[in-house]
């Protein structure tokens, strides 16, 4: 039941957390240092911790907080997105995805 739950109030702040940018919006201005999350105690086992990134929205930085997601298989490992600098001077984001072992 608690597991249930848990599950349920992730979707409900997912749903509501600050949109992940587009992946191929570019950026003039360079993100800020991330913040420092305070990571919550594992929910359940098979779950992994997903850090908090700065996301570009209207005309400001907006930081998206870290969660806790079910891993989609035993031995899968996030890969965090970032944003990475183009020659151009602009910033472009680079989305985190699973990789499998």
């Amino acid at each position: 039941m608690r597991r249930a739950l848990f599950c349920v109030l992730a979707c409900i702040v997912a749903l509501t957390e600050v949109p992940a940018p587009a992946m191929a919006q570019d950026v003039v201005i360079a993100p800020p240092a991330p913040q420092v999350e305070v990571i919550p105690a594992l929910p359940a086992p098979g779950y992994v911790w997903i850090p908090g990134y700065w996301t570009w929205v209207g005309n400001r930085w907006a930081w998206a907080g870290g969660h806790y997601e079910l891993a989609p298989r035993p031995g899968a490992v996030w890969v965090v997105g970032h944003w990475r600098p183009l020659p151009s001077g602009r910033w472009r984001w680079v989305p985190g995805h699973w990789r499998y072992r």
